[in-house]
C-alpha cells in the first residue's frame, strides 16, 4: 500500500469543479463507449451500475484551472480545459494498459481485461475525440488555439510513447534520446495542462509560454524522481517491489545514463540477458547504475528542473495566490519543495 499524502486545497477545489463536467462529457459518448469510460474512471462497475468510486486526483485539470486564473479569469472558465486535458490523459491510460499488458489500475481490473482489447481501444479513441469537442464547444475566444495546443501536446505524448517502445529493443539508447522521450511522454501533457486554461481564455502569448515552460520542467522533475523511485524507492511509498524497473529492464533515465558510462559492460550484459533477473542480480544492477553515475545525475537533473520550473513561474505576472497554488500542486506531484 502506498503512503497517504494530504491533497493540496487547490486539488480538492479542482475536483469539485471538474468532476461533474467530466462525468457529463463521458456520459455523452455512445452507450458502448460510455460504459467503458465510466468504468475506467471508477464511477461504474462493468455492468454500468453506478458505484461510489474515486476518479483520481485530477492533477492536470486543476493545473488547467489555475492557468485560467493566472490569466485573470474565473476558475469556471478553465473547466472545459480541465475536462479536455483529463480526457486525453485517460485516453493514454486506456491504451497504455493494453500496450503494457497491465491487468490492474487503481486497485481494479483494467478496462481491456473486462471489455476486450477492441472496445478498450475504441473507448480511448472516443475520449480523445471528446477532448477536442469539449474545447471547441466552449464559449471562449481561445477555443481554436487551445484545441490546437492540446492536439500538439497529444502528438508529442504519442511520439514519446513510440520512442519508449522503440528503446525496448535497442541497446544503444543515448542519454539525449532518453531525455527527449521523457520530455515528450511526460513533459508535454503537463506543459499543456499548465497553460491550456490560459490558452482557452486567449491570454497573452508570453504568459502561456511561461506557464507551459513551468509545466514541462515539473513534468521532467517528476519523471526523474519517478525513475529514481523505480530503482531505489521504498515499496511502502511506491506500491511497487524494490527495483521493479530493473526487474522489467526498463531503460529509465538513471539506467540509460549508466549504460552510457565508460565502464558499463557488466550492466549492459545484465540488460541483454533474456532470462529474468534474480533478486541478487537486481540488487547488483542497482549498484552498477549508482556506480555508473546514474543515481547522482538523475538527482541533480530533478533538482535542476525544480529550479527551472520555479524560475519560469517567477517570471509570470500572476496573482500571488495562484502562484502559491501552482507551487503547492507541483510539490505534490514531484514530492520536492519548490
Amino acid at each position: 500500500m502506498t503512503a497517504t499524502r494530504i491533497l493540496p486545497s487547490a486539488l480538492t477545489s479542482g475536483v469539485a469543479l471538474v468532476e461533474p463536467a467530466l462525468r457529463e462529457a463521458v456520459g455523452r459518448l455512445c452507450p458502448q463507449m460510455s460504459v467503458v469510460g465510466r468504468y475506467h474512471h471508477g464511477w461504474a462497475d462493468a455492468q454500468g451500475r453506478e458505484i461510489d468510486g474515486w476518479g483520481g486526483k485530477l492533477l492536470r485539470p486543476t493545473l488547467a484551472i489555475l492557468s485560467a486564473r493566472a490569466a485573470g479569469a474565473e476558475p469556471s472558465a478553465g473547466v472545459p480545459a480541465g475536462v479536455a486535458i483529463e480526457l486525453v490523459h485517460n485516453f493514454s491510460l486506456l491504451h497504455d494498459d493494453i500496450m503494457d499488458g497491465d491487468t490492474e489500475r487503481r486497485g481494479r481490473a483494467t478496462a481491456w481485461t473486462l471489455f476486450g482489447v477492441p472496445r478498450a481501444i475504441l473507448a480511448g479513441d472516443a475520449l480523445l475525440t471528446a477532448a477536442a469537442t469539449e474545447l471547441l464547444a466552449a464559449e471562449a475566444s481561445g477555443a481554436r488555439t487551445a484545441t490546437a495546443s492540446l492536439m500538439a501536446a497529444t502528438q508529442r505524448m504519442i511520439r514519446g510513447q513510440a520512442s519508449d517502445m522503440d528503446f525496448e529493443g535497442r541497446t544503444d539508447v543515448s542519454r539525449d534520446e532518453c531525455l527527449r522521450m521523457a520530455a515528450d511522454k511526460t513533459g508535454a501533457l503537463l506543459a499543456c495542462a499548465c497553460s491550456l486554461g490560459a490558452d482557452l481564455v486567449d491570454a497573452d502569448r508570453t504568459l502561456v509560454a511561461r506557464l507551459a515552460d513551468f509545466g514541462e520542467h515539473v513534468g521532467l522533475a517528476f519523471q526523474f524522481i519517478d525513475d529514481l523511485l523505480g530503482i531505489w524507492g521504498d515499496p511502502a511509498r511506491t506500491g511497487k517491489a524494490a527495483g521493479a524497473d530493473l526487474h522489467s529492464r526498463k531503460k529509465s533515465l538513471p539506467v540509460v545514463a549508466a549504460l552510457n558510462a565508460p565502464d558499463s559492460a557488466e550492466l549492459r550484459a545484465l540488460y541483454l540477458r533474456p532470462e529474468p533477473l534474480s533478486n541478487d542480480e537486481v540488487a547488483r544492477a542497482a549498484d552498477l547504475v549508482e556506480r555508473g553515475g546514474g543515481r547522482d545525475w538523475a538527482r541533480a537533473e530533478a533538482d535542476r528542473h525544480v529550479a527551472a520550473a520555479t524560475e519560469s513561474l517567477e517570471a509570470c505576472d500572476i496573482p500571488d495566490a495562484v502562484r502559491g497554488d501552482f507551487l503547492e500542486v507541483a510539490a505534490f506531484i514531484t514530492g520536492r519543495r519548490f
